[in-house]
């Protein structure tokens, strides 16, 4: 009976809820906790690099650096020096994320991805859309707590396509 009992239990966890009940846990494939932190991960790093305006733009940059590598800093830069941030300021632009949709491949690590983030640019009366279509790679790393908390990391990130897409919406 014990060999019977025992058979039956491994790979399964139990829970005691407040009220002294049993609950069985259903065990989530690993594959389908990756895809749904690689996704969230997107989501978080385009939201922090793309969502900004003049007074979060520098805490925003912050945050989106933890989740990607010299890549991702490497274009940060560029913008920089390209005065991206700077009119930013001077315009008092705001650039707001309306949508971000990503695919990744998670057969085989480094997990390649391609997203396509929708934002638009405020410049007071004219407010213009665009579509970037970014690529590169998620590699996994220790999750670090607040900063990087799904333990992924962007890689070999690039800005592939800009289009401007105005009344598409």
């Amino acid at each position: 009976m014990v060999i019977k009992l025992h058979k039956e239990t491994v790979g399964s966890a139990f829970v005691v809820n407040s009220n002294g009940s049993v609950i069985p846990l259903k065990l989530v494939s690993q594959q389908e906790n990756l895809n749904v932190e690689a996704l969230a991960h997107l989501e978080l790093f385009h939201t922090y690099f793309y969502n900004i305006d003049a007074s979060n733009y520098e805490r925003n940059l912050e945050k989106a650096l933890w989740l990607g590598n010299s890549s991702v800093d490497a274009l940060y830069r560029q913008k920089k020096a390209d005065g991206v941030y700077n009119r930013l300021l001077q315009y008092s632009l705001v650039q707001k994320v309306l949508s971000i949709e990503s695919k990744v491949d998670i057969q085989n690590e480094p997990y390649r991805f391609e997203t396509r983030t929708v934002f638009e640019i405020n410049r007071g009366s004219i407010t213009d859309t665009y579509e970037l279509i970014t690529t590169g790679n998620l590699i996994k790393v220790d999750r670090n707590f607040p900063n990087n908390t799904h333990g992924l990391l962007i890689t070999d990130f690039f800005e592939k396509t800009l289009r401007k897409i105005n009344g598409e919406r």
